[in-house]
């Protein structure tokens, strides 16, 4: 043990590690784009295929009303199906909050749910034997055995935040794609629009005109086309496209889009108005990012430039005055 410390504590190991981190990040960085060069067309299909199956549903559904409406998805069979069955997790943790959630963050179908619900429970499981392995193995505090079950313990309770954060994140992330390429979107559809094509249609194009942009905007799109071909009331299309999305700026176009059916004002014009409001929305957010970017600066600054610059003024200096002779 005393020597793996040693080894791993040793200058030359700890540079070379870090040097092969380096290497390996941009190998990553090189690599990681050629290997998602098809997920443009895995996204769109994986969109068809649901607008297939929300297509049989809803002829089911017209067939037979006992069929629930928006259920796209068999439920998921095999071991986290079995563990959140058994454990009644559902019961604990499904509800209306959470399906809004995972479909905001692009995790669609009960798989996702019956996935998410088993993490819950397995990710604090998971980080605790994890962490009590490192501090009984790997690294030695100093504490009693009984000081590192309970650090083992908190690190284990903060995993159970873990999927949270996963969701969270991955809808911060969603979000920030579909902010940035839905003012053009909206230009786009208003292009559509006013060269005669239908609502639907021009949903249809935009979606995929608009993928080498962002793809989740792409999907989002796509659902909504399905949605207004195939629900009875094209107000619940617009209103699930808010309401996976969660941004206040496609909520404001939804509702301009229902009012402008209802009342039969023209949609150009209010396409026109939503897409000029969205757009000033990202340049003030923009200039609120480049407002704050001088504070954020400073820390590096001091820390990283200003011993370089001390280094590169006063280092021949040193050097000069170390070869005086004495």
């Amino acid at each position: 043990m005393t020597d793996f410390i040693d080894t791993v504590m040793n200058p030359q190991f700890v540079a070379t590690m870090l040097a092969a981190i380096c290497v390996f990040a941009t190998v990553l960085t090189i690599a990681l784009p050629m290997l998602q060069r098809d997920q443009m067309n895995r996204r769109m299909k994986e969109m068809a295929i649901e607008r297939s199956k929300m297509r049989s549903a809803r002829l089911a559904e017209m067939a037979s009303k006992e069929r629930q409406t928006g259920k796209l998805r068999s439920a998921p069979r095999g071991f986290m199906q079995r563990i959140v069955d058994q454990l009644r997790l559902r019961e604990r943790f499904d509800n209306e909050e959470l399906r809004e959630n995972l479909k905001r963050a692009g995790l669609r179908g009960q798989a996702n749910i019956v996935t998410f619900m088993f993490f819950r429970v397995a990710a604090p499981v998971v980080v605790f034997f994890m962490a009590l392995i490192y501090l009984f193995v790997f690294y030695d505090t100093g504490y009693p055995p009984l000081v590192n079950l309970l650090i083992a313990l908190a690190v284990g309770f903060l995993g159970f935040y873990l999927p949270n954060m996963f969701i969270t994140n991955r809808v911060q992330k969603r979000q920030q794609s579909i902010k940035q390429a839905f003012p053009d979107a909206l230009d786009m559809l208003l292009i559509c629009v006013q060269s005669g094509m239908s609502v639907e249609v021009a949903f249809g194009k935009v979606g995929q005109e608009i993928a080498s942009q962002s793809l989740e905007l792409a999907e989002e799109m796509t659902l909504t086309t399905a949605e207004l071909s195939y629900l009875q009331d094209r107000r619940h299309a617009y209103d699930n496209l808010a309401k996976r999305t969660g941004l206040p700026g496609v909520k404001g176009v939804t509702t301009a889009l229902v009012q402008a059916e209802r009342y039969g004002t023209p949609v150009g014009q209010a396409l026109r108005t939503m897409a000029k409001e969205n757009r000033e929305i990202r340049q003030s957010e923009a200039e609120r990012k480049a407002a704050a970017l001088p504070p954020k600066l400073t820390v590096p600054m001091i820390v990283f430039f200003l011993p370089v610059l001390f280094i590169v003024i006063l280092g021949p200096a040193g050097i000069s005055y170390m070869q005086l002779p004495k």
